[in-house]
């Protein structure tokens, strides 16, 4: 039977290769030697068994999507990953989970040439928590509280496919998915790309003004952004980008599921109307898609629109941890 430190030493401790941390797994705490005239960045996650994942998923999409969250949080920022450290409790030290989940979890950590220097692991339900770390220029962070009326709104990658795949596997559809078309859609759920490259572009060439990746749904993520900002915006629902499989469905589907889908950890970003054709290159140039779907305003409140700039009256909420 493993014990904790053979379970750390035999699927979580590695040769140390980064310089970032001068001491990493196997002491009290890890030290970090911070780049001379840089931030550091932190951001957690937490991912609970029955609540952000089913019972019994794969373990090697689980160790991808549990970091993948939390360097999607970082994207939305603009700060180039470090390091992180994990909290893992487990209702037993199953060395076949333990190899898929580290697997997966490295897998995308060496990604991005980034290293676990700690954590924690005990018994109990299953619940993965990692907090990471990245470092950005003072001035340069994507905050939420800086968008400005006039700004465009922007969107990376498609959105709506990872909710879709969800509603697949609840049988919450009119019509079931054909088998591809639901594991094409969970694809998007269980890993989904933190679009990292180009949040550290658009902070570090000035081009964004405010950023926040989509976990939650667009309405209520992008509602963060008006709200700190003192903002509105007009959001044209029907240019919002659906994934592959979403674009077949139809258009009450494909509206509810991009604006209000969640699980998509694309990122949402404001700026000026100059950036335009210096965002379309910057996205180019690291191979993501980026759409324009909507403007900021000095109105309060959140008006959606659909294609031709008729008024939407959409019934539509967010996830909320805890009145969903």
């Amino acid at each position: 039977m493993l014990s904790e430190f053979d379970l750390i030493k035999e699927y979580f401790q590695r040769p140390h290769h980064a310089t970032r941390a001068a001491l990493g797994i196997g002491d009290d705490c890890a030290l970090i030697a911070p780049t001379p005239g840089m931030q550091t960045a932190i951001s957690s996650d937490m991912l609970v068994e029955g609540r952000h994942f089913f019972a019994g998923e794969d373990p090697l999409r689980l160790g991808h999507k549990a970091l993948a969250v939390n360097l999607s949080d970082l994207a939305a920022m603009g700060a180039r990953p470090v390091g992180f450290t994990l909290a893992l409790a487990l209702p037993e030290a199953n060395r076949a989970w333990l190899q898929g989940f580290s697997q997966g979890l490295f897998a995308l950590a060496d990604a991005f040439n980034i290293e676990l220097i700690g954590g924690d692991t005990t018994k109990g339900p299953l619940n993965i928590c990692i907090t990471v770390f990245g470092e950005l220029r003072p001035g340069q962070a994507l905050r939420r509280s800086a968008a400005r009326a006039g700004d465009d709104i922007w969107i990376s990658g498609t959105l709506g496919d990872a909710r879709l795949a969800l509603a697949g596997y609840r049988l919450e559809l009119p019509q079931p998915l054909e088998a591809a078309d639901q594991r094409a859609a969970a694809v998007r759920m269980h890993t989904p790309t933190p679009r990292v490259e180009l949040g550290v572009l658009l902070a570090e060439q000035g081009l964004a003004h405010a950023a926040i990746d989509i976990s939650d749904g667009l309405i209520g993520d992008l509602g963060h952004i008006l709200k700190l900002s003192k903002v509105g915006a007009t959001l044209n629902v029907d240019a919002l980008p659906a994934g592959d499989v979403l674009a077949t469905q139809g258009i009450g589907l494909r509206r509810a599921y991009t604006a209000a889908g969640g699980d998509d950890y694309e990122l949402c970003f404001t700026a000026p109307i100059a950036s335009r054709e210096a965002i379309l290159a910057v996205a180019d140039s690291v191979g993501t898609q980026v759409t324009r779907v909507g403007s900021i305003t000095a109105e309060s409140g959140l008006r959606l629109i659909d294609a031709n700039g008729a008024a939407l009256d959409l019934k539509l909420s967010s996830f909320d941890h805890f009145t969903s």
